[in-house]
């Protein structure tokens, strides 16, 4: 048994467990096998072993990676979940299912648009990524600020806004990481409840949050999709982009 495989089962049983101690049904969460940096094969491995959802972070490392594996493109779940410029916006919108990083109206509005030249193409998946700890390197719009652009992009057409996501700065006390998820989770539930009549709302219902290192404390707070990389694929060679 490969090491991609047995790592996968020890993730899952990660999850079950930390599902189980939170009084929720294992069920409710998405494994995101984040496949930056590794190779096509260890996506297959991955795949045959019963995993479909698949994280990328770089626009033209995923489309590389999307395109090779096209013949197994209707049983894969493509997820982009890194920074988004406006210039690689059209590559994703042609390629991907989910965008987890959006955190400009001007980047849904490209995303809506340029879905819209693919008539082929499902409703393109969106989370609005926000910054729970005001951390001036990463991406994400204020927690403060997250309503307004929700409202925004939720009337554009060819996405379905999906929910929030969120990366916040690493801890090793479980403490500090529940309390940065738990905020992400009170906004969330405040953008549910207080739209819950609003039926361009329907499917908001994702909270992506948790890695390697803390998805016990995102699933304690709520998270359906941890997106999860090094613990299945191991350790990465750095890459350019």
């Amino acid at each position: 048994m490969s090491s991609i495989v047995v790592n996968l089962m020890q993730v899952k049983q990660r999850i079950e467990l930390a599902a189980l101690a939170a009084k929720r049904e294992p069920e409710e969460i998405e494994l995101l096998a984040v496949s930056k940096t590794f190779p096509t094969s260890a996506i297959e491995e991955a795949m045959h072993a019963g995993q479909t959802a698949f994280g990328e972070n770089y626009v033209q490392e995923g489309v590389e990676k999307i395109t090779q594996l096209a013949k197994l493109r209707p049983w894969l779940v493509w997820h982009f979940i890194g920074p988004l410029q406006s210039n690689k916006t059209r590559e994703v919108a042609e390629h991907f299912d989910w965008v987890h990083s959006v955190d400009r109206l001007k980047i849904a509005e490209r995303l809506s648009a340029q879905r819209g030249e693919f008539p082929s193409l499902a409703e393109l998946q969106l989370c609005v990524q926000v910054n729970v700890s005001d951390e001036e390197s990463k991406g994400g719009v204020p927690l403060s600020e997250a309503e307004a652009l929700c409202d925004s992009i939720v009337q554009l057409p060819n996405i379905v806004l999906r929910g929030l996501m969120a990366i916040p700065a690493p801890s090793t006390d479980l403490g500090e990481q529940r309390k940065a998820f738990a905020q992400v989770q009170d906004c969330f539930k405040r953008i549910q409840a207080a739209r819950s009549t609003n039926t361009r709302y329907q499917f908001f219902d994702t909270l992506s949050m948790g890695m390697s290192d803390d998805l016990e404390a995102a699933i304690a707070q709520g998270s359906t999709i941890v997106r999860v990389g090094t613990a299945i694929f191991g350790k990465r060679d750095k890459i350019s982009k």
